[in-house]
């Protein structure tokens, strides 16, 4: 099996609450939109709000989102009027995050992989 493609689909309570976050708030660019909904490129993949949700946000589910520097990337958004539930730090597997969510409870976490990182290192054996 090949996967070609991949994005998350949100179902908002409140669409064009949450349109006015993704797009003005968090910046993300539109990908296409079409007739209840808009799709947002999100780094490599992409993000789709469509339809009309009825329920919370499930806290076992969150959007990552890597960013280049997260203390830009959060000043930012505090100007934007974004409040953090967690602030930017380093945590203990070496990566810097800052944690928010969207108008429905989705949660978001910011993420910077500082150069040392492993994700960032070639795991190829030398040819």
């Amino acid at each position: 099996m090949e996967f070609l493609s991949s994005r998350v689909i949100i179902h908002p309570r409140d669409p064009e609450r949450s349109l006015a976050f993704y797009r003005d708030t968090l910046g993300l660019a539109v990908f296409r939109e079409f007739p209840g909904g808009t799709v947002f490129f999100l780094g490599n993949g992409h993000l789709e709000l469509s339809g009309r949700g009825g329920h919370e946000a499930s806290p076992d589910v969150a959007l990552w989102v890597q960013v280049r520097d997260i203390a830009e990337a959060a000043a930012e958004l505090r100007e934007r009027g974004v409040e953090f539930e967690q602030e930017p730090r380093l945590q203990p597997w070496g990566l810097h995050e800052a944690w928010l969510a969207d108008p429905d409870g989705v949660r978001i976490v910011l993420v910077e992989v500082p150069p040392e990182h492993p994700m960032r290192l070639d795991s190829r054996e030398p040819g």
